[in-house]
């Protein structure tokens, strides 16, 4: 009896041995080339099973069996090691590439970009309207900002870099600003390293708040540097600056989209009409052609520039010259006419 039963055991073993054997063989060759015929996001929640993962895969993109992931995870030794988050099933995708994915959290990213010129305050809230954002920071103060972003200044202006980046959903919006703010570090450091010799600037920081006017005042990339060599040659003649985009910016929400002569003659500290060097903060967010042009003005000796109204600026040395291009491109006068039209 003993024997027949050994035999019997035996027998259920090398039969299991065989099926496991069989089932590994079919799985390697046959699992990974499956392909889900429904596109889509799929979302793993903290806490899900392989089970509710492959039943989820079921219904909504044309797995047929939860037992087909589960076996080729269990083959693989990654059945714990799937990690939270979501991601994108294309057409055609295997079942194999889904696992990898899952495995390496490789999770849909969704792009948010920063626009050169903005504000911090809009930079804010560009990122905490974007959908998978979470807002965490809804509220906050300057000094909260400061603090969360590491910078070593007592305002964030300025300090974002304006570019495209990528996030996963449930980012923390200070996060995103905060790789924001690495990247300007590191840009800012690079260009300062590389700088030229004897510019009135004092520190990395005063760089940013000349990119920043510069970014303000023209989106025309060939006169960034020819815009910085006024600038710098004002500031090492102790001219002021007499810029727009500070008077602007300090006025804030009061500005309407006139600026009249009433506000380029009230004092505050943006009004570079009125003050000497350089305003407290920065403006806005320069781009890279920004900060490198603070750091690389271009040479001549033009030290005034009007806006021609079609995006581009005429450059003079002398203010006689200045006062006749104002009077030609703003009040339309011809050249030469003595003021008269």
């Amino acid at each position: 009896m003993r024997r027949r039963l050994s035999a019997l055991v035996l027998m259920l073993l090398l039969v299991g041995v065989c099926c496991a054997v069989a089932f590994g063989a079919w799985a390697t060759q046959v699992l990974p080339k499956w392909q889900f015929q429904r596109p889509g996001v799929l979302e793993v929640q903290t806490g899900d099973s392989l089970a509710a993962v492959a039943m989820r895969l079921a219904a909504d993109h044309g797995l047929d069996h939860a037992l087909y992931l589960r076996g080729l995870a269990l083959l693989r030794g990654v059945s714990r090691k799937i990690q939270a988050g979501e991601y994108r099933i294309e057409q055609g995708l295997s079942l194999d590439q889904l696992l990898d994915r899952m495995v390496r959290g490789a999770v849909v990213q969704y792009p948010i970009t920063l626009v050169e010129g903005w504000t911090f305050a809009q930079a804010v809230a560009r990122v905490q309207a974007h959908p998978k954002v979470t807002a965490d920071a809804l509220g906050w103060s300057t000094q909260d900002w400061v603090r969360a972003l590491d910078i070593q200044a007592d305002h964030p202006e300025g300090w974002l870099f304006p570019d495209t980046y990528h996030l996963a959903k449930g980012t923390p919006d200070w996060v995103v600003l905060k790789r924001a703010t690495e990247r300007m570090q590191a840009i800012l450091a690079q260009e300062w390293d590389a700088r030229r010799k004897n510019l009135p600037l004092s520190s990395p920081y005063e760089a940013l708040i000349l990119a920043s006017i510069i970014e303000k005042e023209t989106a025309v990339a060939a006169e960034r540097q020819q815009i910085a060599g006024v600038f710098v040659r004002r500031l090492q003649r102790g001219m002021r600056l007499q810029t727009d985009p500070t008077v602007i910016y300090g006025l804030g929400a009061e500005f309407d989209g006139d600026l009249r002569w009433r506000d380029l003659r009230t004092d505050g500290p943006y009004n570079t009409y009125l003050r000497s060097g350089l305003p407290p903060t920065p403006i806005a967010l320069p781009g890279r052609e920004s900060v490198h042009a603070a750091l690389h003005p271009g040479d001549g000796d033009a030290l005034y520039f009007v806006a021609r109204g079609d995006g581009t600026h005429e450059f003079n040395a002398t203010y006689a010259a200045h006062e006749e291009a104002v009077k030609h491109h703003q009040l339309g006068q011809p050249r030469g006419t003595g003021g008269s039209k």
